[in-house]
């Protein structure tokens, strides 16, 4: 059930919504402002989690009349919004302690905050890493911007346990904001990674080089039956590669045989690189077939 895509985004649901009344109560008893923006983090967590979920679940239809190519940049679209939630996140945990150095307080019942704050980076850490294996499995940049965020909340809860134990060692209130300012530069750096991620896919950046030397061996592993390739072009939406290129092949050859080559790298690339779609168009080399890689038997269309 919590191994597919829409299956993690519900457990995340329940999970974030346990957290934000667990660490709200906590906050308020406590008085603690790192535990508080530690909940704030939570409910905007939440918020992105939703995104995420609706993201997949659109971007999973299939293509239709008015999305020829599907809808996978909605993943991409929910993704940038997260992204822009922990800036959110991460300025309402600055903001509030800051007021917090300034104006002062103290703390009560310590120890149930460091309790609820453990209990917190325990389910936490367990959600973000299953959404991160399945987000992995599947490709979906929604489901990674969301195990980010988790993540960046497992970071804030860890740096608020830890501003916990200092204050109730030492005595030292101040610690408690001092921590939640530490939360919310590390979590600026989980949003800007996001963020860079999800721009990229939006902007249609190339395949990463590794799997565009898979396509390029992947073709010219039949030198002896083609001439070369050229105008490889790629991008990514969503979970969904997209490849077109210029197939160079001998000029006498059939048109049966060029079909036959297409559809055989298209599935010889395929099963090398998931959920992947090609666009291939072929041309007849040039006159000069000096250094012809095709032998001279397979240059000809055989009658």
């Amino acid at each position: 059930m919590f191994s597919s895509r829409s299956g993690v985004a519900k457990l995340s649901i329940v999970s974030v919504s346990l957290l934000i009344l667990l660490k709200t109560a906590a906050s308020i008893i406590t008085g603690s402002i790192s535990i508080r923006a530690d909940a704030v983090h939570s409910v905007i967590d939440l918020s992105g989690v939703i995104i995420g979920y609706i993201g997949i679940r659109i971007s999973s239809k299939p293509p239709d009349r008015q999305h020829a190519f599907g809808h996978g940049k909605v993943e991409s679209i929910a993704s940038a919004i997260i992204a822009g939630l922990i800036f959110l996140a991460a300025g309402a945990i600055a903001y509030e302690a800051v007021n917090r150095l300034i104006s002062g307080g103290t703390l009560e019942m310590v120890t149930l905050g460091i309790w609820v704050t453990a209990a917190a980076v325990v389910i936490n850490g367990a959600v973000a890493g299953q959404v991160r294996r399945v987000a992995r499995a599947a490709e979906s940049v929604a489901l990674e911007a969301t195990a980010r965020h988790m993540f960046a909340d497992v970071l804030s809860s860890v740096a608020v346990l830890v501003g916990l134990i200092l204050v109730q060692l030492t005595g030292l209130s101040i610690l408690d904001p001092i921590f939640a300012l530490l939360v919310a530069v590390l979590i600026v750096r989980t949003a800007y990674d996001v963020m860079r991620k999800s721009i990229s896919d939006l902007i249609d950046a190339k395949l990463p080089e590794a799997e565009e030397n898979i396509i390029r061996s992947a073709i010219m592993e039949h030198a002896g039956e083609l001439i070369n390739f050229h105008a490889l072009r790629t991008r990514k939406a969503g979970n969904r590669r997209y490849i077109d290129l210029h197939l160079v092949m001998p000029k006498d050859i059939s048109v049966a045989e060029a079909h036959r080559m297409c559809d055989h790298l298209e599935k010889d690339i395929k099963s090398k690189l998931k959920r992947a779609s090609l666009t291939i168009h072929v041309e007849p080399c040039g006159e000069d077939c000096e250094k012809c890689p095709v032998p001279p038997e397979r240059r000809r269309e055989k009658h």
